[in-house]
């Protein structure tokens, strides 16, 4: 399946004193690594290790998009992990969306093979209640409307899919329900970026991580500027910025 040209990947090895320091991000549902690609370029500059990988499903079609699932998605981070982990000292994992279930999950499996989180606008439950008929509609419907584009910032586009695959969403539904389930087991340190208008994800998906992760360093940032694609919105430098001093501070030295 050929992969749109704004899908394409991006890693960077490292340089300098930070090329101990690998970070991986993870874009979202029905995204790509677009929307991460900025934040993955600001922290290569800064000599860190990046990595932004595509998910099965993404960047190519959305009724492709169907015959994937979230361990499908999974999958190809948790390679990703174990790339970085031999590659440098530590990692620090981030994500957007779907992108930050995704990192939680990765902290719930293993532990302090990660130094920190770094979530935008995690995707952990939604309040629609159409969710609770997807095992049902998503065999008769392929598609709904499309969540990308959500921005704020004028003239940005997220390269999105134009239409929402319904049993793709169904898996991430199931993605939800594992995570949440085990969200105690998340003990690192975690930087939490939610705005405050978003129309995809709303604020208790984030309360519902805070209240459950057992994680003693948290910092909760809000986003008065930005809506759900926050990483391509008005308020990305805040975000690149404070992500890369969060990451600076956890993997430093122990008495910095």
């Amino acid at each position: 399946m050929p992969v749109q040209v704004h899908a394409e990947e991006f890693r960077s090895a490292g340089t300098g004193a930070n090329a101990a320091v690998g970070v991986l991000l993870s874009h979202g549902f029905t995204g790509t690594p677009y929307s991460m690609r900025p934040w993955g370029e600001h922290l290569a500059a800064l000599g860190y290790g990046v990595a932004v990988p595509r998910l099965p499903g993404h960047g190519t079609t959305w009724q492709e998009a169907n015959r994937t699932t979230w361990q499908d998605w999974y999958a190809v981070l948790d390679n990703e992990l174990a790339r970085l982990r031999k590659e440098h000292d530590q990692v620090v994992v981030a994500g957007l969306s779907m992108g930050g279930c995704l990192a939680l999950r990765l902290a719930e499996e293993h532990g302090a093979d990660i130094a920190g989180l770094v979530l935008v606008n995690p995707s952990v439950s939604t309040e629609d209640k159409r969710a609770a008929l997807l095992p049902v509609i998503a065999k008769v419907i392929p598609s709904f409307p499309p969540i990308a584009n959500d921005i704020k910032k004028p003239g940005v586009d997220e390269h999105g899919y134009a239409r929402m695959p319904l049993r793709a969403m169904l898996s991430l539904s199931q993605l939800w329900k594992v995570t949440r389930a085990d969200l105690a087991k998340v003990t690192q340190p975690l930087l939490l970026f939610r705005s405050t208008v978003d129309h995809v994800v709303e604020a208790s998906s984030a309360r519902n991580v805070l209240a459950a992760v057992s994680s003693r360093d948290v910092t909760e940032t809000l986003l008065e500027n930005s809506y759900h694609v926050a990483t391509l919105d008005n308020d990305a430098p805040r975000i690149f910025e404070d992500s890369a001093a969060f990451i600076a501070r956890v993997t430093g030295p122990a008495d910095a």
